[in-house]
């Protein structure tokens, strides 16, 4: 019975390893491509290019890189109002999409190292879950 007991308990153990263990980097950007497509590639094209006035680029975005908080924010609560990115300004409204903490992480690794983005960070559900809207004002 102590072996049936020990036995079932390791199992346990491996199994709750297995489930609960955290995403490579690699895993949530394949994950992120996912969602970008359902969610992102409308406005931001399948290039990441955007439409030049209208929707803001993603590739070579010195916005998206060097406010990389600012962006998480603008996926997890919306976005309105100017801003400016590569030089160039864009006032419109990016509604939230409804995205859990981990889909928005998935999709920043994602857009931070697609179309030649290079980012060596790796956004997690965690850092997604500190950020508070009161930093878009």
């Amino acid at each position: 019975m102590k072996i049936l007991s020990l036995s079932y308990f390791l199992l346990l153990y491996a199994l709750s390893f297995y489930l609960f263990q955290e995403k490579t980097k690699a895993q949530s950007i394949k994950a992120g491509a996912e969602i970008y497509q359902d969610f992102c590639v409308q406005c931001h094209l399948a290039n990441g290019e955007g439409v030049s006035g209208v929707f803001p680029p993603l590739r070579a975005s010195d916005y998206l890189l060097n406010n990389i908080d600012l962006s998480i924010a603008g996926i997890k609560f919306g976005l309105k109002g100017k801003i400016v990115v590569n030089d160039e300004e864009y006032d419109g409204v990016m509604n939230n999409q409804g995205l859990d903490e981990e889909e928005i992480a998935d999709v920043m690794n994602y857009i931070l190292n697609h179309w030649d983005n290079s980012s060596e960070a790796f956004i997690t559900k965690e850092r997604v879950e500190q950020i508070q809207k009161s930093i878009l004002q």
